[in-house]
């Protein structure tokens, strides 16, 4: 089998559809590239559920996925009162993968210049004028895929050495609960009443639907996941001892890793075949977050394939902020400073929508230095003059698909 088009885009996750999203149809006055977008059949290379969140003002592209939204989020330290954030103008939201998916998916079944392709990819090589992509399908049959753009969106089977590296990992339930337990107008963004680990920090996240019904996560920023039995024991102690929710019924689960490196993965792996979204640097290192830089990250890729411009996908956080990050990675790791007393110090002192702003590198520097005095000085200092000495090593533990 041989297929050929403009652009190939690898991978079906949120990185993968948005690209193709944005590519769909004919736009007034630009080109309209073929499109063929590589999805593997159902299996263990297809991306797990997921739930993704991010802060816009306004209507968004994906509005009409959007699950729930919020313009209050709470952050509660280990003791003591918590802080309600007042977002406005801006909103919290949340997109479930399978809503998103069959919005992108209505899309792309009307476009007449993209085409969906159930394969999976045996390998992705340059050629003269553009890439090649090796295929088989789920019966054994190899194809060949020309294209002269090859956009991988699959995650990277190992990290880039780095000096520090921590994982987000997280598991969560989604609850219904016999009672009335949830305010569905804030989202608890961070409830540091969790029993904290030797290493690193953890908080619960909820994010309320209906005052019956939210999403109950347990969160840690540690060098290693837990085991499914560590997990299932720290989101009972956080439901039934934190929470209190009482009588409650699991309609779903979630779980995943995010990896917080100050490394920086290449966006370019050969002259016409890049990296889009987290496997290209649009995971912010210090939050996780990465719904918003890969749409930043797409949308300029978009935007160049139409206008016949070399399409190389922007770095999505400044390298003022990869600096910061690093920063207070390390001072996370090293234990310099209390993640917990940090992070909510930080929402009760910056104006939420600056801190916001700041998370997605949106600040002006003398903004970054104001916020930066909210935090401890001297660990953060002594972790930034150490930085420039310390060897990047390869990270040693493997990381779930």
């Amino acid at each position: 089998m041989l297929l050929e088009s403009e652009v190939a885009v690898i991978g079906a996750g949120a990185a993968g559809l948005s690209l193709a999203h944005r590519l769909a149809g004919p736009a007034p006055g630009l080109r309209t590239p073929s499109v063929v977008l590589v999805d593997p059949p159902p299996g263990p290379l297809r991306p797990p559920r997921r739930t993704w969140c991010f802060w816009e003002k306004g209507r968004g592209r994906f509005d009409a996925a959007v699950t729930a939204c919020w313009q209050r989020l709470r952050v509660r330290p280990p003791a003591g009162d918590p802080v309600v954030a007042v977002l406005a103008p801006l909103r919290y939201k949340m997109i479930r993968s399978d809503d998103f998916e069959a919005l992108v998916g209505r899309t792309l079944a009307g476009s007449p210049n993209v085409r969906r392709l159930q394969a999976t990819v045996d390998a992705v090589e340059d050629v003269v004028g553009g890439a090649v992509v090796r295929f088989h399908d789920a019966g054994g049959a190899r194809g060949v895929l020309r294209s002269r753009w090859v956009f991988d969106s699959r995650p990277l089977g190992s990290l880039p050495a780095a000096r520090t590296t921590l994982l987000q990992h997280f598991c969560g339930w989604f609850v219904r609960t016999s009672r009335p337990v949830f305010d569905p107008q804030v989202a608890e963004l961070m409830d540091f009443r969790t029993p904290q680990p030797a290493e690193g920090l953890s908080f619960g996240y909820v994010l309320p639907t209906s005052a019956h019904e939210a999403l109950v996560e347990y969160t840690e920023f540690s060098p290693r996941p837990l085991t499914s039995s560590g997990y299932d024991q720290a989101l009972r102690h956080y439901c039934d001892d934190v929470l209190h929710l009482g009588e409650r019924r699991i309609l779903g689960t979630e779980a995943g890793v995010i990896p917080m490196t100050d490394a920086v993965p290449a966006r370019q792996t050969g002259a016409s075949v890049f990296r889009i979204g987290a496997a290209g640097g649009a995971t912010r290192p210090a939050t996780g977050y990465t719904f918003a830089g890969l749409q930043r990250q797409t949308r300029a890729v978009a935007a160049a394939l139409r206008r016949g411009r070399r399409p190389v996908p922007p770095e999505v956080h400044s390298r003022r902020s990869r600096a910061m990050d690093a920063v207070l990675l390390r001072a996370l790791s090293t234990g310099r400073v209390d993640g917990p007393a940090l992070f909510s110090r930080l929402f009760a002192r910056v104006p939420p929508v600056r801190l916001l702003r700041f998370l997605d590198g949106d600040t002006r520097l003398y903004e970054d230095l104001s916020i930066g005095l909210h935090t401890p000085v001297t660990p953060m200092l002594r972790s930034a003059l150490e930085l420039p000495v310390l060897p990047r090593r390869p990270f040693e533990e493997s990381l779930p698909v």
